[in-house]
């Protein structure tokens, strides 16, 4: 048999309900999503705790982020070859074990080793659940499923720093990871008996383009992150940061060229590109996955580093950012069915922007908790309104045999973004601290312990962290311009054009 012109084998199992599955897929995915913002809670313990500088313990989120990033694309395909179910149990148990590993190292080395395992798994299981869900569920209701998955997305990125901030203060930063094992072990129980088998698409795998992309990503977010350290200059010998990050771009320009010549299988099918929706959904994910990384770590730094609150006290401040955004999202999934995308997700995006510059605009020492929770609300009504329309619309239009690999496109461009935002917001908060402390020495310095900043140091570090918030709040205006472009999706289109061709009602 062959599906999109593509061979297919193996046997399609689908259940009555297509439900019961994703709700078993989206535990897991839940639980790796947690795991790509609950460090920046724990980062002052695990930097107390272990004796890193900031830059060595970012590469603890910076690491795992790289490595979930670089394989999705092929993880993506891997789904369509084996099944979505396999390839997602597969990386689940490599997550599940790779948790078990950060928690029990004891180095800062160690700790980035291991994240980077734990990335490579969760880098197979995210593509199989946005599959599932284009594989699965008919176009006209794909809105409401996905509003479960941006849901699941929202509500993970925002409860992570709450749930790290109870562990962190109660059992120590290690818990972070333990915790995932019980969920790991329950996930794969659940995926085991409720996901189906489906067809699977025979793909040959371009392994160059795996090499080229994994090695430019390297080096560019390896130049960005690590420019300031070496104070934009050499590294060794005739390596210099610039020439890294010069390097990363030409690479990158290299595995583009070379997936346009592919006359095989590129790793990056660009014809998907021609859809108009699926390349500008892709540029909005970016923006929101830039945002989401790089937010967290400036707010959670002025949270315990000037407001002097403990972990869990400052994780808490996210409350109503949940509450909002998974309130928010089944509504918001049920309208994105029958409302034009660009109106529901520019809204969240304009939403979006506005709370982080507020935010920036407002941090200093002496800030009253309900200040601060105004905006944080306000980045609550943004979460529920970006998530499930973005992604609805990226994946609407795609073809059955191409919904791996188009998955895998989508989370990559999102992962990229959440990349390059932790390797920018480290590079920004490092030169703005050395800005406005230039008298504090080490005190000030990328190796300070923001737990225990002295008050001398509180309006120069708030004011830094304050203009760091206001990078991710001017790369969501780019989002914006994306969603508002957005075109009438087809099930919308034929909707209507079914409509207008009702003949009018004969007068009375």
């Amino acid at each position: 048999m062959a599906v999109g012109g593509q061979a297919v084998t193996g046997r399609t199992d689908l259940p009555a309900s297509p439900w019961p599955a994703l709700w078993a897929m989206v535990v897991g995915f839940f639980m790796i999503l947690v795991d790509s913002t609950i460090v920046s809670v724990a980062t002052p313990a695990i930097q107390e705790s272990l004796g890193a500088g900031v830059d060595a313990v970012v590469w603890v989120t910076s690491a795992y982020l790289l490595a979930y990033a670089v394989p999705l694309l092929i993880t993506g395909r891997l789904g369509d070859r084996f099944g979505p179910g396999r390839v997602y149990l597969v990386g689940l148990t490599i997550f599940t074990l790779a948790s078990l590993w950060c928690g029990l190292t004891h180095s800062i080395g160690g700790l980035v080793a291991a994240r980077v395992v734990q990335g490579l798994g969760a880098s197979l299981m995210t593509p199989q659940t946005m599959a599932v869900i284009t594989r699965t569920f008919p176009a006209e209701s794909r809105g409401r499923a996905m509003s479960l998955w941006g849901a699941v997305a929202g509500v993970a990125t925002l409860v992570g720093p709450i749930l790290g901030g109870v562990l962190v203060d109660g059992l120590g930063w290690e818990w972070i990871f333990f915790i995932n094992v019980p969920v790991g072990v329950v996930a794969f129980v659940l995926a085991v008996r409720l996901v189906p088998a489906l067809e699977t698409h025979v793909h040959r795998f371009d392994l160059l383009g795996v090499a080229l992309s994994a090695v430019g990503m390297f080096l560019l977010v390896f130049g960005i992150q690590e420019g300031q350290t070496y104070d934009w200059g050499t590294i060794a010998g005739p390596i210099s940061v610039w020439s890294l990050i010069g390097a990363g771009v030409v690479v990158m320009g290299v595995f583009l060229w070379w997936q346009a010549r592919n006359r095989g299988e590129p790793l990056v099918n660009l014809a998907l590109f021609r859809d108009r929706n699926f390349s500008l959904a892709n540029v909005a994910i970016t923006t929101v996955g830039f945002a989401i990384t790089a937010m967290a770590f400036p707010l959670m730094f002025y949270a315990q580093g000037v407001m002097g609150l403990s972990p869990t006290r400052s994780a808490l401040l996210f409350v109503p950012m949940a509450v909002l955004s998974g309130g928010l999202a089944p509504w918001v999934g049920r309208i994105t069915d029958t409302v034009h995308p660009r109106w529901i997700a520019g809204f969240g995006m304009l939403c979006f922007s506005a709370a982080l510059f507020w935010i920036g605009a407002i941090l200093r020492p002496g800030l009253a908790v309900w200040e601060l929770l105004l905006p944080i609300a306000l980045l609550g009504v943004a979460n529920g309104f970006v998530w499930a329309p973005i992604a609805t619309t990226a994946t609407r239009n795609l073809p059955m045999s191409s919904a791996g690999s188009g998955a895998g496109i989508y989370n990559t461009t999102r992962q990229v973004g959440a990349v390059l935002g932790s390797a920018a917001i480290a590079t920004l908060m490092a030169s703005r601290i050395a800005a406005n402390l230039p008298a504090a020495g080490a005190a000030g310095g990328g190796g300070a312990d923001v737990a225990t900043l002295p008050p001398f140091l509180h309006a120069g570090f708030a004011s830094a962290m304050g203009q760091a918030m206001y990078l991710p709040a001017a790369v969501l205006l780019v989002g914006f311009v994306a969603t508002a472009a957005f075109a009438v999706p087809r099930h919308l289109a034929a909707r209507r054009a079914a409509a207008a061709a009702q003949p009018a009602p004969a007068a009375a």
